[in-house]
């Protein structure tokens, strides 16, 4: 077999794509080079004809090194089988063992197979068949011989998700904010949860919108520098403090005198240090607020709330525990792990075990950290439930973390070594993109039973009504990019998505929540039908929404089973995008492979093709006098014309905004992340400057199908 055959049936076995079809139609071949290294960072060596062909050779006999595969998923409803392996002539048996408690044997099926020597022992193979009567959940398979046993989990995922029964089938809009930006006056610089309780109250109250969408709140670095985004975090597992308010942790009731003049104080110094700045500072922002809750952590628990931490931690386990030494060691010896002491690279390692008695004081206050912006993100939701949401917060899950992160930390055998996760090239972004994360292993997450996948949806869904999970076509494939490569030098790795996707469905369903998959980019035809066979919504932006012709799609064509919006955080505000700022930026900032003048006139035959739909359809309305927010209100009263079950209006397009919050493809060639919410002026905004906006209510008005605009509220005199 020449290395050419041999890569390709290694690629076949470990899902690595070897050609694919680009975003102009193209028939792309993978470089030989690029599926050697793909498959390196899997610890497969197939750099040689011998090495590849051994490494087939263990491939083939791995599931018989072990008495049962480390999971199986399947979903509700369906029969399948599971393949056992005992030592050629030993009797065999598996015990199911449900979560309820309740235990079944599973009948064994004819299943003629020659025994296969291993290691030097004769290893037979039997299988048995998994009922189509299980319920949904996480259950333990259990094989039994006379000289053998090992265990398995069988995960039974639904077989339809779509959105909880309590909604009675009605149709969803809200708002999308990103909530660092969000300020308050009672805010550190950055927005927080106490702004996500007040804006999520005023949407309801005043807006009668049914959730609020925010940006990922997982953790960043736990000292700066920080990272400023949301969509590069250090963990998610574990929530960003940052979004805490000092103020608002119930031991501030418990501080004397001079310890809540210094915690005014550092808010002071910062309100001052920022006056005037256009562009948001987390490092600032933490730096002041992460002194304060040290004073505040230091005034100790009453006995019950000690009670419900000392819960929190037990729950949360090892993995809170190597958490908060990590942000110890963070404080230390600096944000990136990998440039740590070797012995200090592994949580594992003894000298890392000493430091945690050393450090043992630092590590709870971390861990308190945790716990307190868990209770508050809680508090947030309550909130939004108790004004009215019949959903709430819907957050959103990243799709992955920074090679720096705590999570590669914790787990470093579960994500591939020397690669990054991307995109390739498309029209968004024609150079491709390189999102510098490192991506899961697929063969080390189903050997984990998808452990840390499960418990990353666990946090992501404790206290929400939905989640978005950013590049859901990352549960099916991922553009991998080989280190010192190009976002054009990758390729595809294919991740197992009936068992990725099911999880989802499985933990929203327990958390009574909905999914919203951003299915955007370069999509394979059938992954969209497939998801919304499965339940899961998918995203319909109205500038990407355009028929076989190129024209404006008409809204009777729009999926049910979405997300309808007019933009993302990832193009500027309805305002910007009108006057074309999407094309001079990503021109500035040499983004095109076009030139600039066949973007813009492109761009230009865009909005005209729209304008003349929205026109068609009499959507224009004479009652405002401004034409770009005339514009704005009518491509979102088109929205309220299709039938999409859930709508999203982008908080910047309520209030006139204009600058982009990202430009994708970008690191510091634009402040991507650090946008304070504006007015049409550029001015900043407060959350308070919302409650007597008109504005805002006009959108909204839309929103509710409204022909006449209620005014804000004002407070009585």
């Amino acid at each position: 077999m020449s290395l050419e055959s041999s890569l390709y049936v290694l690629a076949e076995k470990l899902g690595v794509t070897t050609d694919f079809w680009d975003w102009k139609g193209r028939h792309i071949q993978v470089p030989q080079h690029t599926i050697i290294a793909v498959m390196a960072a899997m610890g497969v060596d197939a750099a040689t004809e011998t090495s590849a062909e051994a490494a087939i050779a263990e491939l083939e006999l791995k599931p018989w090194r072990r008495g049962l595969p480390p999971v199986v998923v399947v979903s509700e409803g369906d029969t399948t089988h599971v393949e056992a392996h005992v030592v050629h002539g030993h009797p065999a048996q598996i015990r199911l063992r449900l979560e309820d408690g309740e235990v079944r044997y599973l009948g064994q099926r004819h299943h003629m197979v020659e025994p296969r020597e291993v290691d030097g022992t004769l290893i037979g193979e039997a299988s048995f068949a998994v009922p189509s009567d299980l319920p949904t959940g996480y259950h333990r398979l259990e094989l039994l011989s006379d000289d053998r046993q090992s265990d398995s989990t069988l995960i039974v995922t639904p077989r339809f998700l779509g959105l909880p029964e309590r909604l009675n089938d009605s149709r969803l809009w809200g708002y999308a904010a990103q909530l660092y930006s969000v300020r308050s006056s009672g805010s550190w610089g950055i927005g927080d949860l106490m702004d996500l309780s007040d804006l999520a109250v005023w949407s309801a109250t005043q807006q009668f919108s049914q959730y609020v969408l925010i940006n990922p709140l997982h953790a960043s670095q736990p000292v700066p520098p920080m990272d400023v985004s949301p969509y590069l975090p250090s963990s998610r597992l574990f929530l960003n403090p940052m979004y805490l308010r000092p103020e608002a942790v119930p031991e501030y009731a418990l501080l004397g005198q001079h310890d809540r003049d210094t915690i005014k104080e550092l808010r002071e110094q910062l309100n001052e240090e920022q006056a005037g700045e256009q562009l948001l500072d987390r490092d600032a922002s933490w730096t002041n607020k992460r002194e304060a809750l040290r004073i505040i952590f230091g005034a100790g628990l009453r006995p019950a709330r000690q009670m419900a931490f000392d819960d929190f931690k037990r729950r949360r386990g090892r993995r809170l525990r190597d958490f908060a030494l990590w942000c110890v060691l963070c404080e230390h010896y600096g944000n990136d792990w990998r440039q740590w002491d070797e012995d200090l690279q592994r949580p594992t390692s003894p000298r890392v075990a000493k430091l945690h008695n050393d450090y043992l004081d630092e590590i709870t206050f971390n861990e308190w950290l945790q716990w307190v912006s868990w209770n508050q993100l809680s508090d947030a939701q309550q909130a939004a439930q108790d004004a009215g949401m019949p959903v709430g917060i819907v957050t959103d899950l990243a799709v992955g973390v920074s090679g720096a992160s705590a999570d590669t930390w914790m787990m470093s055998d579960i994500y591939a070594q020397d690669i990054s996760v991307g995109a390739p090239p498309d029209g968004y972004n024609q150079l491709g993109q390189d999102w510098g994360q490192p991506p899961w292993r697929p063969d080390r997450l189903a050997d984990t039973a998808y452990g840390p996948f499960r418990s990353m949806l666990q946090t992501a869904l404790s206290h929400a009504g939905g989640v978005r999970i950013d590049h859901i076509l990352g549960m099916f494939r991922l553009w991998w990019i080989p280190e010192g490569g190009t976002p054009r030098e990758g390729t595809y790795v294919r991740y197992d998505h009936d068992a990725l996707i099911g999880i989802i469905m499985l933990e929203a369903q327990r958390a009574g929540a909905f999914v919203i998959g951003e299915d955007l980019g370069t999509v394979e035809p059938w992954v969209r039908g497939y998801l919304a066979e499965r339940g899961i919504l998918g995203t319909s932006v109205l500038w990407f929404e355009n028929d076989a012709n190129g024209q404006p799609s008409p809204p009777e064509h729009w999926r049910e089973y979405a997300m309808a919006s007019v933009i993302t955080h990832d193009l500027p505000p309805t305002a910007g995008y009108l006057a074309n700022e999407h094309v001079r930026l990503r021109h500035d900032l040499g983004l095109l492979t076009e030139s600039y003048e066949e973007e813009a006139a492109a761009a230009e035959l865009e909005q005209d093709a729209w304008m003349r739909r929205l026109d068609e359809r009499g959507l224009f309305t004479d009652d405002v006098e401004d034409d770009v927010e005339a514009k704005v209100l009518a491509l979102y009263r088109y929205l309220t014309y299709t039938d999409s079950r859930v709508l999203n209006v982008a908080l910047v397009d309520a209030v006139g905004d204009y600058r982009i919050q990202n430009q994708p493809g970008t690191w510091r060639q634009y402040p991507n992340w650090q946008i304070p919410l504006s007015g049409p002026d550029g001015a900043p905004l407060m959350l308070e400057d919302l409650y007597q906006m008109e504005r805002p209510m006009r959108l909204a008005a839309v929103m509710n199908g409204y022909s006449w605009v209620p005014g804000p509220s004002r407070p009585a005199s």
